[in-house]
């Protein structure tokens, strides 16, 4: 078996696996903060789990992502769970409340990151062991950095269902926020045609958000 294919198939399998717990610690995210905020309904549904299997999305968990990664020979990829069930109404107080939810998911991304950050300076204290398993568990923990850098800022984007709309809703006034929320059916055909129609607008905003955080983070 060539050794090429070998390298790049054991690189899609691991972007795969980290790629799918990043998505489900971001939901599980805004299922926790939605119950301190005062709405148990993810915790009645069984989203309150890391357990993969209560998120998955057989389209944005599973098939987007290989799409992705087999578009872009493995270098790249972009996921989604089952939204968490949310009833605003439920909340303390409904405003506060959406901004909570809206930045866990993100949050708990940017802790990811820096987590898979923090260990890849600790392992480049140690330069002279090149071996085969260091480099797995530094490709590993650069790609865990990336992606969740990736999800934290691709999710900040203000249109709806994505979290960036729910953070933009508590600023509006209400009559802004009722002209937003009759956009809202659209919102997720907008985002899909950007993912495939205009990629270039997507990495433009990677070159000037997670690129440079990513190495001011890791280093490398």
């Amino acid at each position: 078996m060539d050794m090429d294919f070998t390298v790049r198939a054991l690189e899609f399998v691991i972007r795969f696996v980290i790629l799918v717990p990043s998505i489900v610690v971001h939901e599980m995210a805004h299922g926790y903060a939605a119950l301190w905020c005062g709405d148990p309904t993810a915790k009645y549904a069984g989203r309150l789990t890391l357990n993969p299997i209560k998120h998955i999305d057989l389209w944005g968990t599973i098939g987007l992502p290989l799409i992705m990664l087999i578009a872009s020979g493995g270098r790249f990829a972009f996921g989604y769970a089952k939204p968490v069930p949310i009833n605003p109404y439920r909340f303390f107080d409904e405003r506060k409340g959406m901004l909570i939810t809206g930045i866990a998911g993100p949050a708990a991304n940017l802790a990811l990151a820096l987590i898979a950050a923090l260990l890849i300076r600790i392992l480049n204290l140690f330069p002279t062991d090149t071996s085969a398993l260091l480099s797995a568990l530094l490709f590993a923990l650069a790609f865990m950095c990336q992606i969740n850098l990736w999800l934290l800022f691709f999710n900040l984007i203000p249109i709806p269902p994505l979290d960036g709309s729910r953070i933009l809703q508590r600023f509006l006034p209400n009559n802004a926020r009722d002209a937003y929320h009759s956009f809202e059916r659209y919102g997720f055909v907008v985002v899909l045609a950007i993912l495939f129609i205009a990629p270039w607008i997507l990495n433009a905003y990677y070159a000037i958000t997670v690129a440079p955080l990513f190495s001011l983070l890791t280093g490398l």
